[in-house]
């Protein structure tokens, strides 16, 4: 079955449909309060408690209570990180705190004395639950812990732009080096990662296999200005073919970066632009280049939609060049890993069915390995409110509201991402399914010698990280690979009268790959290394670092996401079962 086919009949579900917008999800006020009331006692309670309980017990990361298999050790939490747990997960599914946390801590931050209290309270709360530490030398004693329960790393240094910095009203004064400092640091956190691997090979015979410590790369981090990427995304959507029938950001396009390096004048892309935009470029091939010599998976994150139009440019760029499949690629190569880059698709946008079966066809016509992250989105109600579709909320000013409209660049009536969290469910299972299919066909033509001419390869041709918090997301993709049809895990019981594992083989574990946020379902990536059997870590936790001040708003997107994350009941499980061992704890 060709890979254009299979594509259109296991994506048809999730073409976009005009509809209204409606919200994800709506909980009628009065059903909160007492929920809320409830969760801020609580929270009072214990306040006094968490900072000197932090402070005097060591920061293990949670783990859940699920048998573990004989021979692999887990970590046991301690108090003081099930006190923080609790109060983190509590504040963050109160919707008027986590709404108001970024202005409140900025006013804080501004205010001598108590900028120093509001860091320290921050520090032994949010940034020890979602922060692996301040440096990358600072993770690895997590990354030791996690290799030893199985589990994987994506490193990431998690600096994030400022959305005035979009707005360009930022002020620029020492950005410059800022920057160039995020260039170099994830450089040297790909070093780390190498160094880590070399002292945990999994397959000595060939070193470049079960290498599960990656490194995420964030574009918006990595320039003086982040409205360059902007003036650039309003140029391509202007500028690419038309493509009525995909939604905004629309398609990558071969020739995306060219006016980078030619002379032809443009409206959106000022000189500065287009010299900070190649510089971007020339520094993405530097850590590319380092990752290429060291074995180590480079991972594009992605971001707000007027990002994206750009992001998808340099990613495709950099997957067409160091994902390429030359005629002496090969398994007995020095740590040859493919694919090497990784390109992030969001389930939420509605043009991903689309983009993603595009960029299956594209990468096999331009013989390069495909590297994707399927995840569901991050930024719902911010690409909500940003379109002008969108009406005004009643909270916000006239001016505020005019800011955020700003940055939207969407040519469309509706906004890019699904009106309903039922429709981006329905598009992440269908994407899931069509990855999983090409994984197999990857894996037979493969085995066949088929695409290179008779001559077998071991060297994939598609690789995926499956990035979900959805314990149904999660479970389907085991299903999906223990499927008869499929055959890519097997499902056996290790002894008798227990409970089904998944055994799943190099040639797929080479290829699949899941992961979660640290800090955030523990308990999900537990089950999951619990119910698989395979050589390398089949699971990866993504790890930000970095200094307090860099990741401050990393770490209030942490909090709007967990709102949502820990929407429908998932919050109060959350709470429960910390709530439960804070009392197994004190009383036995």
């Amino acid at each position: 079955m060709s890979f254009a086919l299979l594509a259109r009949q296991s994506l048809a579900p999730c073409r976009p449909r005009s509809l209204p917008w409606r919200g994800y999800h709506h909980i009628p006020q009065a059903s909160r309060e007492p929920d809320t009331l409830t969760r801020l006692t609580r929270l009072g309670l214990l306040s006094g408690a968490i900072v000197g309980g932090v402070l005097a017990y060591g920061p293990s990361p949670v783990y859940s209570d699920a048998p573990e298999p004989e021979g692999r050790k887990r970590s046991q939490a301690s108090l003081a990180t099930l006190i923080r747990s609790y109060v983190v997960f509590s504040a963050c599914s109160v919707p008027f705190l986590v709404d108001s946390a970024p202005t409140v801590l900025s006013a804080m931050m501004a205010v001598p004395g108590v900028r120093q209290v509001a860091e320290a309270v921050v520090r032994v709360t949010f940034f020890k639950h979602f922060v692996g530490g301040d440096t990358a030398e600072d993770c690895i004693p997590l990354l030791e812990q996690y290799r030893a329960e199985r589990k994987g790393c994506l490193f990431a240094y998690s600096v994030e732009v400022d959305e005035n910095e979009a707005s360009g009203k930022a002020i620029q004064h020492g950005q410059q080096a800022k920057h160039k400092q995020g260039v170099a640091e994830m450089i040297h956190s790909i070093d780390v990662a190498a160094d880590f691997e070399a002292r945990h090979v999994v397959n000595p015979a060939d070193p470049s296999k079960g290498r599960r410590t990656w490194v995420a790369v964030k574009l918006t981090a990595l320039l003086s200005n982040a409205q360059a990427l902007i003036s650039l995304s309003k140029h391509l959507v202007q500028t690419r073919p038309a493509t009525p029938d995909i939604p905004f950001p629309g398609l990558p396009s071969s020739d995306d970066l060219d006016v980078l390096y030619d002379k032809s004048s443009t409206e959106h892309l000022s000189a500065t632009d287009i010299a900070e935009l190649r510089e971007l470029h020339e520094d993405l091939v530097r850590i590319c280049t380092r990752a290429k010599e060291r074995g180590v998976r480079v991972i594009m994150d992605a971001e707000y939609s007027w990002y994206q139009p750009a992001i998808d440019a340099y990613a495709h760029a950099l997957m067409r060049e160091f994902n390429k499949l030359s005629p002496c690629t090969s398994p007995s190569s020095s740590l040859q890993v493919q694919p090497l880059v990784y390109q992030t698709y969001q389930a939420y946008l509605r043009r991903t069915p689309q983009y993603l079966a595009t960029s299956i066809t594209q990468s096999r016509r331009g013989n390069y390995a495909l590297g994707v992250k399927l995840v569901r989105g991050a930024y719902h109600p911010h690409e909500i409110a940003a379109h002008p579709s969108a009406p005004t909320p009643s909270t916000t000013t006239a001016t505020s509201d005019a800011e955020l409209k700003s940055l939207s660049i969407s040519p469309d009536p509706q906004p890019p991402v699904w009106q309903f969290k039922h429709e981006t469910d329905a598009c992440y299972k269908a994407c899931s399914s069509l990855l999983i299919d090409c994984i197999k066909n990857d894996i037979e033509q493969a085995k066949g010698g088929l695409w290179r001419k008779g001559k077998a390869t071991e060297v994939p041709r598609i690789g995926v990280l499956f990035g979900t918090h959805n314990w149904e997301s999660a479970k389907g993709v085991l299903e999906l690979l223990a499927d008869p049809t499929r055959g890519l895990a097997q499902k056996v019981k290790e002894h008798e009268g227990g409970e089904e594992v998944f055994r799943i083989g190099e040639e797929v574990t080479e290829r699949l790959t899941m992961g979660q946020l640290y800090g955030m379902c523990d308990e999900l990536t537990d089950y999951l290394v619990d119910k698989t059997r395979c050589s390398a870590p089949f699971v990866i936790k993504y790890i930000p670092y970095g200094a307090l001040s860099e990741v401050m708003p990393y770490l209030s997107r942490r909090a709007i996401e967990n709102k949502s994350v820990l929407g429908d009941g998932a919050a109060a499980t959350e709470r429960k079962r910390a709530w439960a061992e804070i009392r197994k704890h004190l009383f036995g």
